[in-house]
């Protein structure tokens, strides 16, 4: 994606990517464009996700059948 001219990205490790700029309406736009991607799922919790956000995890079929 490119970055539009108020807002900076920098790649910090190879799962963080970092979005500054000086307003937070735009860098909350921008991040959840960049979201939109890959949206966290529920049973593997892979995705794209806020640093504060916690993913509420899901059994899977075989673990409901373990009674």
């Amino acid at each position: 994606m490119p970055d539009p001219d108020e807002i900076q990205t920098e790649v910090t490790s190879p799962t963080e990517v970092t979005v500054k700029g000086i307003s937070k309406a735009l860098v909350g736009n921008y991040a959840a464009n960049i979201r939109k991607w890959r949206k966290p799922e529920p049973y593997k919790g892979k995705g794209v996700r806020y640093i504060d956000e916690v993913v509420r995890r899901k059994e899977g079929k075989a673990g409901a059948k373990k009674k």
